[in-house]
């Protein structure tokens, strides 16, 4: 955050300037396709806690709020900047389309914005309470009938996600791989039916129904989570990676 740049009043601001210019340099970054914006305080104060409940970003499309940015314009002009002339498609969301309590409640834009198979756009994986707020719901209606990448939107019920403070965006991280990539993972980490069905087969054996206070002096219960580890390390085929293991 500059110093001298408004301040959210409610809560406090999670991200700072020197951290993301971190990230960048560490990640070795090409400095003119770095962009560093600041989160707008009144959205912060909103509930935004981090920028993905507030914009969503896929290829060269970004969908955010007008409220998202402190520097809107700036923000924008920028990132038209780092990219090839007139690739960048920007989504606006007005506040009179949807208000930012709207946007915040609904997770709007704690959502994952995906390019269609058949490279006819792309498709935005929203939760249901996108269907459930009267103002996202005419505007996502409006949003796919008109001229823009995003071409469907699917809303699916993730009640338990959003009641612990989470959405599509939970699921967002991706990791563009090529065949020959996959080939030098050396670990199972690729999910097919058959890893799923082992994992879901080490939960159930190794989780506790219940975890009291009592139960953190209790000798067994190190070695219990010494021994699913253990498991979970050779169903993932990713060797001895724990202390312990040596």
């Amino acid at each position: 955050m500059n110093p001298d740049a408004p301040r959210p009043e409610r809560y406090p601001a999670r991200q700072t300037r020197e951290a993301a210019a971190a990230i960048a340099r560490l990640h070795g970054l090409a400095r003119d396709r770095i962009v560093i914006a600041q989160q707008n305080p009144a959205a912060i104060d909103a509930g935004v806690f981090h920028n993905d409940v507030i914009a969503v970003g896929n290829g060269n499309v970004l969908f955010a709020h007008e409220m998202a940015f402190l520097d809107r314009q700036g923000t924008y002009d920028a990132l038209r900047a780092a990219f090839a002339p007139g690739e960048l498609v920007v989504i606006e969301v007005a506040e009179a389309d949807v208000p930012l309590a709207d946007a915040v409640a609904s997770y709007l834009f704690n959502t994952q914005l995906v390019a269609l198979p058949d490279g006819n756009g792309m498709a935005l994986i929203a939760p249901g309470e996108c269907d459930t707020t009267d103002s996202v719901r005419a505007y996502l209606q409006g949003l796919v009938a008109a001229d823009n990448p995003i071409a469907a939107v699917h809303t699916l019920d993730l009640s338990q996600s959003m009641r612990n403070g989470g959405g599509p965006a939970c699921l967002r991280l991706r990791v563009v791989l090529s065949q020959a990539d996959m080939n030098a993972l050396g670990a199972r980490g690729l999910l097919d039916d058959a890893l799923f069905a082992e994992l879901e087969g080490w939960v159930e054996h190794h989780y506790r129904e219940d975890l009291r206070a009592e139960d953190l002096a209790d000798p067994n219960l190190l070695v219990e989570s010494r021994e699913a580890l253990d498991l979970l390390t050779q169903i993932l085929g990713l060797g001895s990676i724990y202390d312990f293991q040596r």
